[in-house]
């Protein structure tokens, strides 16, 4: 479903022994999840630079590879994450060895507090052309004021924005934790906590308020079909990606 033959180096961990622990693995859906984001955030991108948008944008770059094994010539990405996280990824690069292109740009933001526009500005996107972003493993860590305030920066350009939240369990699911899940407990401990999950209405109003008429939100049934072909299953809480499109 999804290849990324940049993410062993620039990790930096022993493959071998990831894959032994594998098949025991408790976090296999939400590694399943993160490559069905990737290629559908990836499969949107080169179908808009197909279109003609030279411009790319990753948000919360973190170990994010895409900008390092992109094979379309013209075409300028430009990372985004918070400063320190950014030099930290630098530092992995050099590790690693994976050449920075001249066509990758790094911009330190602080999603919470930052004007976007500007920053986007500062780093050499032009606001007055189509963008298209990948917002990927953000929206689940930030409060809906700064969602809302992002996704409102974004709608005021000509913009496609591929981004994944979280959507509330149901009782009904057999993944409804009782109490924290082990993901919440994990992330909460290394001071990056889960904020509340956004229920897909409130998620679709948010967007379509900022000015994105084109929304496509896809749920677990949604991703198992359209992604692997599988008959669509299971609850619609949880992970959800979603697609949209500005008028402009």
């Amino acid at each position: 479903m999804f290849r990324d033959p940049l993410a062993w180096p620039i990790l930096g961990v022993d493959r071998a022994a990831v894959l032994a622990g594998v098949g025991d693995d408790p976090h296999r859906a939400l590694r399943f999840f993160i490559a069905a984001r990737h290629r559908c955030a990836e499969d949107r991108v080169h179908a808009a630079v197909a279109d003609g948008v030279d411009q790319v944008v990753v948000f919360g770059a973190g170990l994010d590879t895409f900008a390092y094994r992109m094979d379309h010539p013209g075409v300028a990405v430009v990372e985004v994450d918070h400063p320190a996280t950014g030099a930290w990824k630098r530092e992995r690069l050099h590790e690693a060895g994976i050449h920075v292109p001249e066509h990758v740009c790094h911009i330190g933001v602080d999603f919470e507090r930052d004007d976007l526009v500007t920053a986007l500005r500062g780093g050499g996107v032009d606001t007055g052309r189509p963008v298209v972003v990948m917002w990927l493993g953000v929206v689940p860590y930030l409060t809906r004021r700064s969602v809302t305030t992002t996704l409102r920066a974004l709608g005021s350009l000509s913009c496609v924005v591929v981004a994944d939240y979280r959507a509330p369990l149901t009782s009904a699911d057999p993944r409804a934790p009782r109490g924290a899940s082990s993901l919440e407990r994990r992330v909460a401990a290394v001071g990056e906590p889960l904020t509340d999950p956004l229920p897909p209405h409130e998620m679709r109003a948010i967007l379509t308020e900022a000015g994105f008429a084109d929304v496509d939100d896809l749920d677990r049934p949604a991703i198992r079909s359209r992604l692997l072909g599988l008959p669509p299953a299971g609850d619609s809480g949880g992970g959800h990606i979603v697609v949209a499109a500005t008028t402009g």
